[in-house]
């Protein structure tokens, strides 16, 4: 946990012993969730229409073969004991066995993890880039029509859904202005990079309409403050003033924002990856929830979960980084 606290000494410096012993804190404190986590995730798969063993025999297959190939999936067991094979395939770190592929879950998975959180963390870099100058612009200039043209392109980007805000992007920066490729993963690092440009942009843009209000809130309300003016009259520049005493100061509410966003983010790849074709986890979970693999959807499932839990874990430390005053406990 987090909590506020008088000492000047950042956490972040504190010895490596305490920053384990938090994670291990956080990590048992999770496990409650994620066995919640994997009961819903089985029984909502459960309850949706359709059988995979009938989907994997095909129309030409016998009743005979499908019974026969549902005691083979172990689909004709009871319920608490498949979900107890579930959780123990969570815990082995296999995630079960594709109904579709017949390989592990977590091979799987795997060969699609790198897409999205590639997208996510560069879409999170850009959204950060965009957010610090233009929410400061924002705000240093507040009533201008700087100001207003920012809050109302933001407030234009907020209003249009992702997948038409990347069709946009696709038809202006790949079509008409051919700078960027408009579909695939691209071979190498640099080479993904540029693949994967527009779908960030169009993640990081939707980011940024939120956190550029909350940071722009939060340092016109700073800035007023009676800390500032002290801080003003030692004579320091009005950039050291922005830098060391607003900026730091606002910066905690805007962390929150991104850390929300970036998790909804996480399990909403679904839409840009299909938009761009990127070979993605979200593109995994649709293909995987029509042919209804269970397995790899359960697996998906919890990957996605940790992952959000994890953002909450470094958002932590984040507020850690950012205020002194912060400590961790």
């Amino acid at each position: 946990m987090i909590a506020g606290a008088g000492a000047a000494r950042n956490p972040i410096d504190c010895d490596s012993m305490t920053i384990l012993l938090f994670f291990l804190r956080r990590i048992i404190q999770l496990i409650p969730a994620v066995i919640g986590i994997t009961i819903v995730a089985f029984l909502l798969l459960r309850v949706l229409p359709g059988d995979p063993a009938s989907l994997l025999i095909g129309a030409r297959g016998s009743e005979a073969d499908v019974v026969m190939l549902r005691h083979q999936l172990g689909l004709d067991a009871p319920l608490w004991q498949q979900y107890l094979t579930f959780l123990g395939d969570v815990l082995n770190g296999s995630f079960g066995q594709s109904l579709v592929q017949r390989r592990p879950v977590a091979l799987v998975i795997a060969e699609r993890f790198s897409p999205t959180i590639l997208l996510v963390v560069y879409a999170t870099m850009l959204a950060v880039v965009i957010t610090l100058p233009l929410a400061t612009l924002s705000a240093v200039k507040r009533g201008s029509l700087i100001d207003l043209g920012i809050q109302a392109f933001f407030v234009a980007v907020m209003s249009m859904p992702a997948f038409w805000l990347g069709v946009l992007l696709i038809l202006l920066f790949g079509i008409k202005v051919p700078l960027f490729p408009v579909a695939g993963y691209g071979q190498g690092f640099l080479d993904r990079l540029w693949h994967l440009f527009l779908p960030a942009l169009v993640i990081a843009l939707g980011t940024s309409a939120l956190t550029i209000r909350s940071l722009r809130s939060s340092l016109i309300a700073v800035r007023s403050a009676e800390f500032v003016d002290t801080a003003r009259s030692k004579g320091l520049s009005e950039g050291e003033v922005l830098r060391r005493h607003i900026m730091r100061n606002s910066l905690i509410s805007t962390v929150s924002v991104l850390s929300v966003h970036t998790s909804w983010v996480i399990g909403g790849t679904v839409v840009i990856e299909a938009v761009f074709a990127l070979p993605g986890m979200g593109n995994l979970l649709v293909t995987s929830v029509f042919s209804r693999d269970y397995p790899v959807v359960q697996g998906l499932t919890v990957v996605f979960a940790l992952l959000v839990m994890l953002i909450s874990v470094l958002t932590d430390l984040a507020y850690a980084a950012i205020d002194p005053r912060i400590r961790l406990q």
